[in-house]
């Protein structure tokens, strides 16, 4: 591992190297905010399948390109005599140190949770900070994870279960009225009480400690896995999956199960 000193130079010259590459090529002179926040978007998700994949060369070379989109923020923001990479880094600097006085200050916190009952409550108290609970959840997060941020922050404020087994009765609740409805035929109450069932199975899942966004992850992953190894054997057999029979290809399918559980297949 390198030294404080090799870090601060290695960091050093990602700046120096934006700044020439700013300076002369036509690509990156012309980028903007605007031009760059798709870009970004992108970048953030191969961070994540890096990350879900456990892929150690990958999660590098990734966080370098989100850390080049940082910096290339910072420099348009210089450029613009609006802020500069140093002001985005003492900020954080103020933020953390704020966040925690239970280690730079006379705050106690012995437990994670003892830090999250006080987090959102230390938020709101800052200059410019959020005004309510839930003004500080990004209106574009993806679903899933907005609907667990809301529930935690709404936790860390005491709005919660007493016992978390009591979301078990919400949970076969909400898929009751959701069932009720579709035997309706009632399409809006039924994409509504749809709504209700995954955010009560979000709220289970955060009960239990089971992050719902890498748990569907992972189920997708396994589908594709397995839909790619029916897919296959359908090939090697000289078919086409539009030619087969739903049994045709649920045998290949518990095939596909069985190669995964033996290990014999990613």
């Amino acid at each position: 591992m390198h030294t404080r000193e090799e870090k601060l130079e290695a960091f050093g010259r990602v700046l120096d190297v934006l700044d020439t590459l700013r300076e002369k090529c036509p690509w990156d002179r012309k980028q903007t905010n605007e031009s760059l926040r798709p870009n970004t978007i992108e970048e953030t998700y191969e961070l994540c399948d890096a990350l879900i994949k456990d892929d150690v060369q990958n999660i590098c070379k990734e966080l370098g390109d989100v850390l080049l989109h940082v910096c290339f923020y910072a420099k348009i923001g210089q450029e613009k005599e609006q802020f500069d990479m140093a002001d985005v880094c003492h900020k954080l600097c103020d933020k953390l140190i704020f966040r925690h006085p239970h280690v730079y200050g006379d705050a106690v916190a012995e437990t994670a949770g003892d830090v999250l009952k006080s987090w959102e409550l230390i938020k709101q108290k800052e200059k410019g900070g959020n005004k309510t609970v839930l003004s500080g959840v990004p209106t574009s997060l993806p679903s899933v994870i907005k609907a667990e941020r809301i529930q935690e922050k709404a936790q860390n404020v005491g709005f919660d279960w007493e016992k978390k087994e009591d979301v078990w009765t919400k949970v076969q609740e909400e898929l009751a009225e959701l069932r009720a409805e579709i035997e309706k035929g009632d399409a809006q109450h039924s994409e509504e009480e749809f709504g209700d069932y995954m955010f009560s199975l979000i709220n289970m899942a955060r009960l239990y400690h089971i992050n719902p966004d890498n748990a569907l992850e992972r189920t997708n992953q396994k589908f594709i896995r397995r839909f790619n190894y029916v897919e296959a054997k359908a090939k090697e057999q000289g078919r086409n999956l539009k030619d087969m029979t739903l049994g045709e290809m649920d045998e290949l399918w518990n095939e596909a199960k069985g190669v995964m559980v033996n290990g014999l297949m990613g």
